[in-house]
């Protein structure tokens, strides 16, 4: 990924943060044909030198049988839109596009049926808990039906980019003019960057 100096997220502990945060990605391979798989993933910033991701997909889904010790390329996006050159206070300008993303870069390998099952709570423990308390909806005997529909992986994390594209670039005055526009909008995708940028402190640009 190319990212220019301003824009780059250097820290392992924020690319970290992130994933943790947009834990939904692409995973994508090219043994023999280029291969594509959204899947949600849970990082485990304690294991290997960069950290693990872990996931599980469909074993109808044919993209599992070549990762076993592939390299493998997970994209996470975060909020992102298009930002009018009408907003900044500084002209002339163009439009362009503001986004934030980290590509994670690793050896993947298969899990066996109990790694699989971990996997699964790991993701039910992390976007619903209640789940795991409540075995009325999510048997056990269910979950280990559902094991043989399913194939766990890990991913040996390697390289980690990150590119935080919100306007760095442009004068304090036209970075509030971003944030204000945004705020403004009735756009799903405007309001989640506009609130984006207020949590990492972008939107107090006095």
């Amino acid at each position: 990924m190319f990212v220019p100096n301003k824009f780059n997220m250097q820290e392992i502990a924020d690319k970290h943060r992130f994933i943790a945060e947009f834990g939904f990605g692409v995973m994508i391979s090219s043994e023999d044909n280029l291969s594509a798989t959204h899947l949600p993933f849970v990082l485990q910033t304690d294991e290997g030198e960069q950290g693990v991701l872990y996931a599980h997909c469909a074993k109808a889904n044919p993209h599992w049988k070549s990762i076993e010790a592939a390299k493998v390329l997970v994209i996470f996006s975060g909020p992102h839109s298009y930002i009018s050159p009408s907003w900044y206070t500084t002209k002339p300008a163009v439009p362009t596009w503001n986004y934030a993303a980290v590509h994670a870069y690793g050896i993947a390998s298969l899990l066996d049926p109990q790694e699989t099952l971990k996997v699964v709570n790991q993701v039910v423990e992390k976007y619903e808990p209640q789940l795991l308390i409540d075995q009325d909806i999510v048997t056990e005997p269910f979950k280990h039906q559902m094991l043989a529909a399913i194939v766990g992986f890990k991913i040996e994390l390697t390289k980690l980019e990150g590119q935080l594209k919100l306007g760095q670039n442009r004068s304090k005055n036209d970075q509030a003019g971003i944030y204000d526009a945004l705020n403004r909008s009735s756009s799903y995708e405007d309001l989640a960057l506009a609130k984006y940028m207020q949590k990492l402190g972008m939107s107090d640009l006095d």
